[in-house]
């Protein structure tokens, strides 16, 4: 049976063009490939001890580290977005409603296009990546870890891209057993938030599926999208002029707040974006936050992998930080410090893991707005 999300994206040339782009990398082709596999099968069971201690959350099973290269990760992302459109693409329409949406084939251009630019991002992506724990990700072999996006099991595997750690430590004089076992409590984290909090994933995979249903074509919307951005870039232009600053109300700038997905969304699509922001702006924060206070004692170089790591996210230039606007990653960096004031802002009015309040129930989760103003989700939600 043909799966209807090969009719609209040539993903054998996405995944072509997306290998290209990312390249190889001849550390991992070499005799250091091996050692880093066996680092990570010994500081992933390490780390998710510390991280349990740290955040009290209980996660079923044992966590399996799996060092891949760069098409792996490729691989695996496309597996993940087919399975994503799967559901809408193949999902079948009335008359009525296939009229309205005027839907049709798509053509071999179009196909083309998207494989082009998924490939290409896909392969930007794959040189910087260096971890994952990602609940988009699949086996390929549902039976042995896990059913689709949309089933209640998924497969329990933290990822690491080899070739970008191995060039990463070189870069900066990194102590390789410390860098690793600091990249696997970050990741450990992640995994502790979404098995060790039985609604957190359900909520993510929700607000996830939402905005793919609501992903259909719509020419009036790009030329509004279109619009919206050259009316802000103009805008913001003229307040850099007359007053030396690019500032505005919150939300003004689309592109800033969300990259083109933003600017291209509806009002309701919007509001999901802000909601997934939200959850992910704590999520990344309190990774952050657990993976700096689990590493003391243990991992002495800490401080000096947080900092370089920070610096090197926030200080890309040229076509590199413009990829990465467009594509929302900037708001993501910002987003993120934002989660880890917030948990600052409430730690400091409740004490020590004050975040367990927001553990409890999916509607204790703070919105984007309640991130950014703390008091708001300390006015909404009583201490325990």
């Amino acid at each position: 049976m043909t799966d209807p999300a090969d009719e609209h994206v040539d993903w054998d040339l996405a995944r072509r063009i997306a290998v290209r782009v990312a390249g190889t990398e001849p550390l991992y082709q070499s005799y250091l490939a091996e050692p880093l596999r066996k680092d990570f099968a010994r500081f992933v069971p390490v780390a998710a001890e510390l991280v349990a201690i740290e955040t009290g959350l209980e996660t079923p099973g044992e966590a399996h580290a799996e060092v891949i290269d760069r098409a792996g990760w490729i691989d695996a992302n496309i597996a993940a977005f087919r399975r994503l459109l799967q559901p809408l693409l193949g999902a079948p329409a009335d008359t009525a409603e296939a009229d309205a949406l005027e839907l049709a084939e798509p053509s071999r251009v179009t196909r083309t296009v998207g494989a082009v630019e998924l490939g290409s991002v896909l392969g930007w992506m794959a040189r910087r990546v260096l971890g994952q724990y990602d609940l988009l990700w699949a086996s390929d072999d549902a039976g042995d870890t896990g059913s689709d996006l949309r089933g209640d099991t998924v497969g329990d595997t933290v990822y690491f891209v080899g070739p970008n750690i191995l060039v990463t430590e070189k870069r900066f004089a990194f102590v390789p057993s410390q860098f690793r076992l600091w990249l696997a409590l970050h990741e450990l984290t992640h995994r502790s938030q979404f098995t060790g909090v039985p609604w957190l994933r359900p909520h993510f995979l929700q607000l996830v599926n939402g905005l793919v249903d609501e992903a259909q074509p719509d020419p009036e919307r790009l030329r509004d999208g279109i619009r919206t951005l050259m009316t802000q870039r103009r805008s913001n232009s003229g307040r850099s002029k007359s007053s030396g600053s690019n500032s505005g109300q919150p939300g003004q700038d689309l592109l800033g707040e969300g990259g083109l997905a933003a600017v291209f969304a509806t009002e309701h699509q919007r509001g999901l974006i802000a909601q997934v922001g939200g959850m992910m702006s704590l999520v990344e924060g309190h990774g952050d936050v657990t993976m700096a206070r689990a590493a003391r004692g243990h991992i002495p170089d800490a401080d000096r992998f947080a900092v370089v790591m920070q610096h090197r996210r926030r200080n890309v230039r040229g076509m590199a930080r413009l990829i990465q606007r467009l594509l929302g990653i900037e708001a993501k960096l910002a987003q993120y410090q934002a989660g880890e004031d917030f948990i600052a802002r409430i730690e400091a009015e409740r004490g020590p893991r004050a975040v367990d309040r927001i553990w409890e129930r999916v509607e204790h989760l703070p919105s984007m707005a309640e991130i950014r103003d703390p008091q708001a989700w300390l006015e909404r939600v009583p201490a325990a």
